[in-house]
């Protein structure tokens, strides 16, 4: 090896450490100025303490039927059509949808009639034997 050759790798060498302590530099302070931002947020945003603040965060991360804003608690804005409640199939259902099939109505037909979704209607025709099997 030369003795160019080893100057060479000695420079970078230092040029990569040097470059690494400007990198650290930089963290910390990128840090230091994070945690300045976050402990501003809650004034920001009209609270008066952190933990009201925390408790807002926590019940809109949770999805939560209301938020809190400036620590007061108000409805959320919806944002999309209402969630379907879970509909309860009964015996009463089972047997509607039997005479609807007998009676040759669709599977849509059905479901909308009796307010449940087409899956469920397909499922109580299946249960119930009235689904025709697949040909191969």
């Amino acid at each position: 090896m030369h003795k160019y050759s080893a100057r060479m790798i000695t420079n970078k060498l230092k040029a990569i450490e040097a470059a690494r302590a400007k990198i650290a530099a930089l963290e910390k302070s990128i840090a230091s100025e994070l945690n300045k931002e976050l402990a501003a947020l809650p004034a920001k945003y009209g609270f008066d303490s952190v933990a009201a603040f925390a408790k807002a965060v926590k019940a809109a991360s949770r999805g939560a039927g209301k938020v809190a804003v400036a620590g007061k608690v108000a409805a959320k804005a919806s944002t999309g059509p209402k969630k379907r409640t879970r509909a309860v199939i009964t015996d009463a259902i089972r047997a509607e949808v039997k005479k609807l099939v007998e009676a040759d109505k669709s599977g849509a037909a059905i479901a909308k009639a009796l307010k449940i979704s087409l899956p469920s209607v397909q499922n109580i025709k299946k249960a119930l034997g009235l689904v025709k099997a697949r040909k191969k």
